[in-house]
């Protein structure tokens, strides 16, 4: 007999966590890979949850899949990974009426565009099919954040089996996926779909998971399930715990039935205890047939008025007419004299904004932030806030951006940022949540005033974003593609890394003559033969031809001489890239201010008369 023929007139047990439990065993790498070494161990955990009273349990493999294993470098032992799993549980289950549900986890996580939709799918089939091969009970589909990729996945598995399939999707907050899909609508879509159960799982305590559910119907051709985790987790000695709270899951599982929940288990933290107290609670109870949901109006996203912008937006100005704006790195030291001065010279040039570089070459300087709102409010000059993915989480970079949003800093470079081995602390960590594609889409989404996990922020934010782009490789059609991706996120406008040759800047306008986001070409003057030196052998992304630095070499003993040859380079380049790009994105070397001034009032001079080249 099926589980779902007995759904029909009974609530399911299912089981809890295997990952919190081989946890405590002091097991912390590949877990699925222990089903090959230490089979026994997965086996004792499936026996404890059958004796707590589960009539479902899960195969130990929701990360059994290539897309995940290759991290361990264990993606060619998929097949034998799932199959042990699902020979271990019906060990485990021989002696019983225990069902075995193939588990597949989801991929995406918060950040959708992390992976794409091809490779989920060419992945999740190759699990799948491990799975049914082995004469699974039902599929369980669980930990899905994106429902995008859940909808995909759940469509593969109902053309290729006729066993049951339980989709579950996991949400942030109550009531809501991320970028603010009710789980109502969720639900029916995958109802809809053809999922035979669908439901909620991790991320969620019993609380605010019961609190999902209120708003819940019962489903026409859908049962509802709920694996609530025990509790928000601790984090203490280098391990996560949970409280031990398995009498609250007993007093629990009673508000679960009220919901209509048919099928119970447990997702982090839960143990056979957690499991035990779920069956003794709603054992001999009988699911509920009627729900009645309160009227409830819809939510909206409450957003104020809009926070106005004192200036044009910087890829306005670039379609419109020449535009000039340039770098001018913190310092390194706490003395911003200097500094300050700069950016008072440069805005007498009347360039459009002065951009801050985010520690760049991963070394530490004085916070940009800070620096962009005393050069707004005290020069009176826009800054371009650079952030970098590599000093912060998903947690910082996005408090990071509602602190620039308070302080009225609108327009940002969006970047991946140096590696923290080539700068001044190499034992750092990166830390890389995202890339410089999720920071953008990001943003963005904080421009609909949704936070990164689909939160209500209040307020829209009012970012314009950049976003970079090296031009300096040898299959520049390559480049032009991942700028493509770049527009597709979201950005607005892009910032070349510096360009030393008239052919490259000619060839990047031919690549991208079809693109309407405007370019900025980034220039950078030469200061001496061992800058251009260092520039081009050490420095990522940057090429310098060896006709120029040929050039800089016979100045080698004549650093005056080499600044104005660095100069009058850097002017030639300035001819060229005013004929094909309406945007100058001048380098300030070594905080020499000077140069760019020279640069900037060079530029302004002899795009006076230019347009931009259109044809």
């Amino acid at each position: 007999m099926s589980f779902l023929t007995k759904m029909k007139d009974q609530i399911l047990i299912a089981d809890g966590a295997i990952g919190t439990l081989l946890y405590s065993y002091g097991k912390d790498s590949c877990l699925e890979e222990l089903n090959l070494s230490h089979s026994s161990q997965i086996e004792n955990i499936h026996r404890a949850y059958i004796h707590a009273g589960a009539d479902l349990i899960q195969t130990n493999t929701y990360a059994a899949n290539y897309l995940k294993l290759q991290r361990y470098g264990l993606e060619d032992s998929v097949k034998e990974i799932n199959s042990a799993a699902v020979r271990i549980a019906k060990q485990a289950a021989k002696d019983s009426d225990t069902y075995i549900l193939g588990t597949i986890g989801g991929n995406r996580g918060i950040k959708p565009q992390a992976i794409s939709l091809e490779e989920i799918k060419r992945s999740f089939r190759e699990q799948l099919y491990c799975l049914l091969l082995e004469g699974v009970d039902g599929i369980l589909l669980e930990t899905f954040y994106d429902l995008e990729e859940l909808k995909t996945v759940l469509a593969i598995a109902k053309k290729e089996t006729n066993i049951p399939i339980i989709a579950q999707v996991s949400a942030h907050e109550i009531g809501y996926l991320q970028n603010r899909i009710p789980i109502v609508e969720a639900f029916k879509e995958l109802e809809q779909i053809g999922a035979d159960v669908v439901g909620l799982n991790c991320r969620l305590g019993p609380h605010h998971m019961i609190a999902s559910l209120k708003d819940v119907p019962l489903l026409k051709n859908a049962y509802l399930s709920a694996y609530p985790n025990a509790s928000l987790p601790s984090y203490n000695d280098g391990v996560f715990e949970y409280k031990d709270n398995a009498e609250y899951f007993r007093q629990s599982a009673v508000e679960f039935r009220s919901q209509g929940v048919r099928l119970l288990g447990g997702c982090c933290g839960t143990t056979p205890e957690h499991i035990k107290n779920f069956a003794e609670s709603l054992h001999g109870c009988k699911p509920i047939a009627e729900k009645t949901i309160a009227a409830k109006q819809k939510d909206k996203i409450t957003v104020a008025k809009k926070q106005t912008r004192d200036k044009e937006p910087l890829e306005h100005i670039a379609k419109e007419r020449p535009s000039v704006i340039v770098e001018l790195d913190p310092p390194r030291k706490l003395d911003t004299k200097r500094f300050f001065e700069g950016a008072q010279k440069l805005k007498e040039t009347g360039i459009d904004a002065i951009t801050l570089a985010d520690n760049s070459l991963a070394s530490p300087r004085i916070c940009n932030s800070a620096l962009g709102s005393m050069t707004k409010n005290q020069i009176g000059i826009r800054p371009l806030i650079h952030i970098a993915c590599r000093d912060r989480n998903m947690i910082g970079l996005q408090s990071h951006l509602m602190g620039l949003h308070t302080l009225g800093l609108n327009d940002i470079l969006a970047i991946t940022g140096d590696p923290a081995r080539v700068g001044d602390f190499p034992g750092a960590s990166s830390v890389y949540d995202m890339t410089s594609l999720d920071l953008i889409s990001m943003i963005k989404q904080l421009n609909e005033g949704l936070s990164l996990s689909g939160k209500d922020l209040g307020e829209k934010t009012n970012f314009s974003v950049a976003a970079a782009f090296n031009p300096n490789v040898r299959q520049v059609d390559k480049a032009v593609k991942r700028l493509e991706k770049k527009i597709e996120a979201g950005a607005d406008y892009f910032i070349t890394q510096p360009v030393y040759s008239a052919e490259k800047i000619i060839e990047l306008y031919e690549a991208t003559k079809h693109i309407e986001a405007p370019i900025y070409i980034g220039l950078m003057p030469l200061t001496s033969s061992n800058n251009a030196e260092f520039l081009h052998n050490e420095v990522p992304g940057i090429k310098i031809a060896d006709s120029i630095r040929n050039t800089m070499a016979q100045y080698k003993d004549n650093p005056v001489q080499a600044a104005q040859e660095g100069i009058k380079i850097t002017k030639s380049l300035i001819d060229v890239a005013s004929q094909y790009f309406n945007g100058i994105y001048l380098i300030t070397p070594f905080l020499r201010y000077e140069l760019s001034v020279e640069l900037a009032l060079y530029t302004h001079e002899i795009t006076a008369p230019l347009r931009r080249i259109t044809t």
